[in-house]
């Protein structure tokens, strides 16, 4: 379909160029989808739509349907509450994180759920009740996930999945692969091989810091990995076998004008779906399970590589699904690391983090002090609030405050300190170990080796 989109825009079209014309049709197919979203069929051009009901076309739902938007690359949401979940789980086929899941984790491990599971922050799942089957009865499993380095800077955002990883490989005690998808940035970005390479190290430097264990942890970079790994790159290639350009234009969006490397890109963060992508690690063991625990914007890969991993021999991977980290202007808006003040950044000092929390944090407060003690604020949009579900441990006294500020109890500048005096300590910390991190410690992360596991 897309394709005669673009047949038709260059025929009626003729002095627009091929990049304006993709945008174009980009832009056709987010409506077309946007529409059956909102109103539950397809488009059709010959026959518009009858005369809906006011309330189906102006409710705050009807909003969100047409305004969401989830793909690798882009998140985007006209609702300051930010990504309606529930409507992603459906649309997107995978199952929701309930209380009989996260309770079955806990007996499991023998462990209290993380927080990100018991606020919901982790919400989505395909086939983990199968990798605690599988754990149950003491079979092996392992951990995968990633980072693409567009720069040097990472922000509290980006340690949402590596913060809840490192508790999965603590309490699973399970290897675990991480993947710089540095050739990735290089396809879709204005860098050079070195840099983007460059940036994969650094940013190794970070991940390291969030505490993970040598001896079960392997952190690669697709430049450097895949040629010295015949596994790896076998893999690539039996997966590129098996998905057609129709497929991945259906599920990525790509257009003719496209690189074939951003085409071919989806089979490379395939593989480490597959345990004999790491022979030092599995020799060539094929069973192995994998669950990857990653931002719900991924899973279009990860459709992709269950689809096909049964076509190969494997076994489907896992995933666990995060919700998106919401910028410091609101969950409508996008982080950018261009932006110094869209988000908390790993280097911001105690200084830089009280500014941007006090200047830029996003409020659900009222516009006088009178009318917030009436009325109370709105914890649904306010980012200060969003931030500490994140990262303020404590369950009674988030929910303490969370009584007190949509009472009214609690101004906007309380609220704000709170946030402050958990992130300062939270930041500092990182970058004290960060400091700990020195190039030998990442080269030894990033060396292809035997990890230790109590695998039968």
């Amino acid at each position: 379909m897309r394709q005669a989109i673009s047949n038709v825009f260059s025929h009626h079209f003729c002095f627009l160029s091929q990049d304006e014309i993709d945008s174009a049709v980009k832009m056709l197919l987010s409506l077309k989808m946007s529409y059956k979203a909102a109103m539950g069929e397809d488009y059709k051009a010959d026959c518009p739509p009858g005369n809906p009901a006011p309330t189906s076309n102006h409710g705050p739902d009807a909003t969100e349907a047409e305004e969401d938007f989830v793909d690798p690359w882009t998140v985007q949401t006209s609702s300051a509450k930010g990504i309606d979940y529930d409507k992603l789980i459906v649309r997107f086929g995978s199952s929701k994180i309930d209380k009989e899941l996260i309770n079955r984790i806990e007996r499991a491990t023998g462990q209290r759920p993380h927080r990100f599971l018991r606020r919901g922050i982790f919400f989505s799942h395909r086939d983990m009740n199968q990798v605690l089957d599988a754990y149950e009865n003491k079979k092996p499993f392992y951990l995968y996930t990633g980072r693409g380095p567009s720069s040097e800077a990472m922000h509290v955002g980006h340690l949402i999945p590596f913060i809840f990883t490192k508790w999965l490989q603590d309490v699973f005690n399970v290897p675990l692969v991480i993947q710089m998808t540095d050739d990735e940035k290089y396809l879709w970005k204005d860098l050079t091989l070195d840099q983007a390479y460059g940036y994969a190290v650094e940013n190794a430097k970070d991940i390291i810091a969030c505490g993970f264990d040598i001896n079960k942890t392997f952190i690669f970079s697709d430049l450097d990995y895949m040629g010295m790994s015949s596994g790896f790159y076998k893999n690539v290639v039996k997966i590129q076998k098996h998905v057609t350009f129709n497929q991945v234009k259906g599920i990525f969006g790509f257009t003719d004008s496209d690189s074939i490397g951003k085409i071919s890109f989806p089979a490379i963060q395939a593989a480490p779906s597959f345990s004999n992508s790491f022979p030092q690690i599995f020799q060539d063991r094929t069973d192995i399970q994998c669950l990857i625990p990653c931002a719900i914007d991924q899973d279009p890969y990860f459709r992709m590589t269950r689809d096909v991993a049964p076509r190969i021999g494997y076994p489907k991977p896992a995933l666990l699904h995060s919700t998106f980290f919401p910028a410091l202007q609101g969950a409508q808006t996008k982080m950018s690391a261009s932006d110094p003040n869209s988000s908390i950044f790993l280097t911001d000092t105690a200084k830089q983090i009280k500014t941007k929390v006090n200047k830029h944090a996003f409020s659900g407060g009222r516009d006088t002090i009178e009318e917030h003690r009436q009325f109370g604020g709105n914890c649904d949009v306010d980012v200060s609030f969003m931030y500490l579900t994140f990262f303020l441990e404590d369950d009674d006294k988030l929910e303490q405050i969370r009584k007190d500020y949509t009472s009214g109890a609690m101004l906007t500048g309380e609220l704000k300190k709170v946030l402050i005096e958990v992130l300062q300590p939270l930041i500092a910390e990182h970058q004290a170990r960060r400091k700990e991190v020195t190039d030998e410690i990442a080269k030894e992360f990033m060396t292809p080796r035997e990890l230790s596991f109590d695998f039968q």
